[in-house]
């Protein structure tokens, strides 16, 4: 289940306070309708045993299930959502990583089950407990979190009730792009079609700040720890082409996980279509200064295999190197492209994996690995998002792997493209998630959530190639869910 973090934020905060008292942990509950606005101050109290809490001089019930602060093993556990939307903070529960994410008034805290170290502002901190699940219940450390949003707290020991004292939320989005008074969020991320509150689907993170501090802050978000040799895919863009990934972007993340770029040769020409011709593009282009460069089909292909749900692949054919590495970071720069109708992450990791004998492969629909021709469109799609499943079943069963999208020069063609259209839609942000369907799919929808007179191309360009069935096909199979649930890291 999805909280709303910018309301769920003061109901952990009220009682990471009450756990000051005890030296305790609150636990993650359930929801509760009820935020109340307040010019300065927001006064909550809760009562051990006691279902209901006051917000303002109000009361109200904690949640619709009868959840009441409780004292277990001298730690007190308090249901979170209530006091956190009343505060006007969020929280969230990342199911995959088993984090729970608390944000309020600009700072963001990072809590991973079983872990002693948690996250505040991207900025690791040690625990004196880690955080625990009893009973289903999600415990969190209160006293880290009271100190970190800086709440006042008062123990009335005789009667057991714990008041929470805190200012009114006030942050604010960031000002590169226009917000809405009604929820602080940028414009572009309210209403989008496949967005949820359903704590089972994936969760897809959002910044405004296309930057190496905006980029590290976003993976600091998925608490990924890389094992082995990792690899960092990408495309290093054709000679010409100046809308791929810059190198001062992502250098900081790339050397700090010790990573080698990744790529493989075309199959259409063009100055990386040999090995020799295509480091010296990655040279041109800055990507050799920054790390190491494999060009991993330089010494042939090998087959790994697709996923028994796949209708057109038999397998899939990436570069021998390919098993040279443990874990995968798919950095892709989303934009259009001229047979798929956008890429991202299922690209990326499809034609942007497989060799030049693969790309054919997939291009021709699983029909020819010599040429392009012989299947239709609809097939190369698929092949695309079943190409895409077999590389993440691969990683998943190694060091793992995933997926950031960078949705800048939104150009309606590929970084492959030596000439491509100049950018009509405004840059917007980095995406991130351990989900590649439901990380493209929410660069999708922000696509079609932006005025069309700046995205009108782009969005022609994705329905005159029916680039949605890569991600309906893709969700078919297994690959993973459209829907999503979106964190914007920036409130």
């Amino acid at each position: 289940m999805t909280f709303n973090i910018k309301k769920t934020a003061a109901f952990i905060v009220a009682v990471a306070i009450v756990c000051l008292a005890f030296a305790g942990i609150v636990i993650l509950n359930t929801q509760t309708d009820n935020a109340l606005a307040a010019d300065s101050e927001i006064v909550i109290t809760l009562q051990i045993d006691n279902s209901q809490m006051t917000v303002g001089g109000e009361t109200l019930s904690i949640d619709d299930g009868g959840t009441t602060p409780v004292i277990v093993n001298d730690r007190t556990l308090v249901p979170v959502r209530a006091i956190i939307e009343a505060v006007g903070g969020e929280a969230q529960w990342d199911n995959e990583t088993r984090t729970a994410i608390l944000i309020y008034n600009g700072d963001e805290i990072r809590l991973t089950i079983d872990s002693t170290e948690a996250f505040l502002n991207g900025e690791s901190q040690t625990l004196d407990a880690a955080p625990v699940i009893i009973n289903e219940r999600t415990m969190l450390p209160i006293r880290f979190i009271a100190e970190s949003f800086g709440f006042d707290v008062e123990w009335n020991n005789d009667e057991r009730i714990v008041t929470i004292t805190a200012a009114a939320n006030e942050s604010a989005t960031s000002p590169s792009l226009s917000d809405t008074a009604e929820t602080g969020e940028l414009a572009v991320l309210v209403g989008l079609e496949h967005r949820t509150n359903d704590e089972d689907d994936p969760v897809v993170y959002f910044t405004s700040d296309i930057s190496s501090e905006g980029l590290m802050k976003i993976y600091n978000c998925l608490n990924f720890t890389p094992e082995g040799n990792v690899s960092i895919k990408l495309s290093t863009g054709e000679a010409g082409n100046t809308n791929y990934l810059d190198p001062n972007l992502i250098k900081d993340l790339v050397q700090s996980v010790d990573g080698t770029i990744v790529e493989r040769n075309t199959a259409y020409g063009g100055s990386r279509s040999e090995t020799a011709m295509h480091m010296q593009v990655a040279e041109d282009h800055g990507f050799t200064a920054i790390a190491d460069v494999d060009i991993m089909d330089s010494d042939g292909s090998i087959q790994i295999p697709v996923s028994d749900a796949a209708e057109n692949l038999e397998y899939d054919i990436v570069g021998s190197h390919y098993e040279n590495y443990d874990s995968m970071i798919v950095l892709s720069h989303f934009k259009g492209h001229a047979m798929g109708g956008f890429g991202g992450a299922i690209k990326n990791t499809s034609i942007g994996i497989a060799s030049s004998e693969g790309k054919t492969y997939i291009h021709s629909g699983a029909h020819s690995t010599t040429s392009w021709s012989g299947g239709t469109q609809d097939e190369f799609l698929e092949c695309m998002a079943e190409a895409a499943q077999a590389v993440y079943n691969n990683r998943q069963e190694n060091g793992g792997i995933i997926y950031i999208n960078v949705m800048n020069h939104l150009s309606v063609d590929c970084d492959c493209d030596s000439n491509p259209a100049e950018p009509e839609m405004h840059d917007v942000g980095i995406l991130a998630s351990y989900g590649p369907v439901a990380l493209d799919q929410a660069c999708v929808d922000i696509v079609y959530n932006t005025d069309d007179s700046e995205s009108g191309a782009l969005q022609e360009r994705i329905e005159s190639r029916n680039g949605i069935h890569t991600l309906e096909h893709a969700e078919k199979i297994g690959l993973g869910s459209r829907e999503y649930r979106l964190v914007d890291i920036d409130r």
